[in-house]
C-alpha cells in the first residue's frame, strides 16, 4: 500500500462521522459533502508527523471549515426568497439510509440533534455558538476539547454553549419524539396521503404554522401560513393538485416520520410535521429540486414501494 493509498483509507474511516458533524453544523447535505471534501484536501497535503490523532485533527479542521461556511451561508439565507429549511436526509428505508448517513439515531437526543425543528432553530445561533452546541450536545465533547477544536478558551466555550441553550430553549415548543409523538405524526401523514381533510382538521392545532421552502423556483408560500383554517386550505389545495403521476409515501427523514411526494419517480416535495400536545403544531415543506438532490440520490438506490 502506498502512502497516498494509506492516507485515503485512513480518511475514509472517519468520513461518516465527519459528514454527520458537517450536516448538523450546516443543515445542508450538499454543503456538508463539500466541507468534507475540503477537509480531505487538507488531510491529503498535511504533514503527517504533525498529526498525532487523525480523528481529532480532522474534527478540528472540519469544524473550522464549517464555521467559515456558516458565516457566508447566513448572508445568503438572509436574502433567500421565503423561508429557508434544512436539506432532508432519508434515515431509514433505503440502502443508502441504512448506512446511517447522520450517524446513530438510537436515542431521543440523537434524533433531536438532526430534527428539522432543532436544525431550523439553530439558524438563530452564531457560527461559533452552533459549533459549540453541536460538538457538546451531539458528539459529547467536553468544553476543554471544544476549546481546542475552535482555538479558543474553555470559558469562552462555556459562555457560547450557555447562550446557545438559552436561545434555543426560549424558542422550543416541540415534544421529544416519543412513541405517542411519532404515532400522532404518522396518523397525520396517512390522512394527508389519503386526502382525508376532515381527519387533517381534527389533528391540526388551533395555532398551527406551516413553513414552505420553495427556493424561489417552486410553488410555495413565501411567508408562514398560520392558523388551522388557513393551513387546512393550504393542504387542501396541495392535495387537489395531485395527479395520477404523484406517489405519496410515509418515510423517515432526519429520524422523523415525513411525507415524500414523488412525481414520475422523482422527489417533488417532503413534508415534515411536528407534534405538540397530541396535535400537529408545525408543518415544514421542502420542494426545491436542488434541496432534494441528496435525497434523490438516496432514492436512486432503492425507491420506496408504491402505496
Amino acid at each position: 500500500m502506498t502512502a497516498d493509498t494509506g492516507r485515503a483509507a485512513e480518511f475514509e474511516r472517519h468520513r461518516g462521522r465527519l459528514f454527520a458533524l458537517a450536516y448538523r453544523m450546516l443543515g445542508s447535505a450538499a454543503e456538508a459533502e463539500d466541507a468534507v471534501q475540503d477537509a480531505y484536501l487538507r488531510w491529503h497535503t498535511a504533514d503527517r508527523d504533525a498529526v498525532a490523532v487523525p480523528a481529532a485533527w480532522l474534527t478540528r479542521v472540519l469544524t473550522n471549515l464549517c464555521v467559515n461556511r456558516l458565516a457566508s451561508a447566513r448572508a445568503r439565507r438572509e436574502s433567500y426568497p421565503g423561508p429557508w429549511l434544512p436539506e432532508p436526509v432519508l434515515t431509514a428505508g433505503t440502502p443508502a439510509a441504512g448506512a446511517a448517513p447522520l450517524g446513530p439515531l438510537e436515542t431521543v437526543e440523537q434524533r433531536e440533534s438532526v430534527s428539522f425543528a432543532l436544525l431550523s432553530l439553530m439558524e438563530r445561533l452564531t457560527p461559533v455558538e452552533r459549533a459549540v452546541f453541536v460538538l457538546r450536545e451531539a458528539f459529547g465533547h467536553s468544553h476543554r476539547e471544544v476549546a481546542g477544536i475552535l482555538g479558543t478558551t474553555e470559558e469562552a466555550c462555556r459562555q457560547a454553549h450557555r447562550r446557545a441553550r438559552q436561545r434555543l430553549g426560549a424558542k422550543r415548543r416541540f415534544e421529544p419524539p416519543s412513541q405517542r409523538w411519532r404515532e400522532t405524526v404518522r396518523r397525520f401523514l396517512e390522512a394527508a396521503r389519503g386526502g382525508d381533510l376532515a381527519e387533517l382538521e381534527r389533528m391540526l392545532a388551533e395555532d398551527v404554522v406551516s413553513w414552505s421552502d420553495g427556493g424561489g423556483r417552486a410553488t410555495a408560500a413565501r411567508r408562514p401560513v398560520r392558523g388551522r383554517a388557513a393551513v387546512l386550505r393550504l393542504f387542501g389545495g396541495l392535495l387537489r393538485q395531485r395527479t395520477a403521476d404523484h406517489g405519496l409515501h410515509v418515510v423517515e427523514v432526519n429520524g422523523e416520520p415525513a411525507l415524500l411526494v414523488l412525481l414520475a419517480g422523482e422527489p417533488a416535495g417532503v413534508l415534515v410535521p411536528e407534534a405538540h400536545d397530541g396535535r400537529i403544531a408545525v408543518a415544514r415543506t421542502v420542494v426545491p429540486p436542488d434541496t432534494l438532490a441528496f435525497l434523490a440520490a438516496q432514492l436512486a438506490h432503492t425507491p420506496p414501494a408504491e402505496k
